[in-house]
């Protein structure tokens, strides 16, 4: 887990004890964490507003999906994972080559997708 150490993750999670485990979690393994944000105004602020490494997604936001932020995530190039309890094919096809985490998610799993030696931003 000493992949965390140092980085700035963004959560955007709308479940507030999801978020607060996954915060907490990341917390003790040394990062830094921006957010979490539950809408996606509140995700594409922090974009611009904070420096961020890597973000992990949750894809359904209340009534809203998280692929704004996923896009703007993509453009500026920062990796990102989706953790989510959707089915993988409810994911727009432009992200299918994107690191996906089922619900609860491990943290261990997301640290391999975002930051292992042989794990690119885009999976192939």
């Amino acid at each position: 887990m000493h992949m965390f150490a140092g980085k700035r993750i963004l959560i955007v999670e709308d479940e507030y004890f999801l978020a607060d485990e996954t915060r907490r979690r990341l917390d003790q393994f040394g990062a830094t964490v921006i957010g979490p944000a539950a809408h996606v105004e509140e995700a594409l602020a922090l974009i611009k507003q904070v420096e961020i490494d890597a973000a992990i997604l949750d894809v359904h936001l209340g009534d809203q999906f998280v692929f704004p932020v996923a896009e703007e995530l993509d453009r500026l190039d920062i990796p990102f994972v989706f953790a989510t309890g959707y089915d993988p094919a409810f994911i727009p096809k432009k992200f299918t080559g994107f690191a996906f985490c089922e619900k609860p998610a491990e943290l261990e799993n997301i640290a391999l997708a975002l930051f292992g030696k042989d794990a690119p931003k885009k999976l192939q």
